[in-house]
């Protein structure tokens, strides 16, 4: 992997966490959403999932954008193709 490309590692590290998955199974079915709206989906607090969102983002799992005063955030599924032939 390159300096701009998070590892192998990271990914896995960042789905080790059932929260983290479950926010990635969130944007996924929404297409794209922002911390609030998937806090609204999920049994925690929004600043949690800020959190889980920040780490998914390092490895490369969500991009987000802003869009005003919110931060929106997709799942890029290259990041978890790469995982998956690993």
């Amino acid at each position: 992997m390159t300096a701009t490309t998070p590892a192998v590692g990271d990914v896995l590290v960042a789905l080790a966490d059932p929260t983290r998955r479950r926010v990635l199974d969130v944007l996924a079915a929404r297409g794209e959403g922002t911390a609030t709206t998937v806090a609204a989906e999920l049994p925690v607090s929004r600043q949690a999932v800020v959190k889980h969102l920040a780490v998914l983002d390092a490895a490369g799992l969500v991009a987000g954008g802003r869009a005003g005063r919110e931060v929106r955030y997709s799942v890029r599924s290259q990041q978890l193709d790469a995982a998956a032939r690993w």
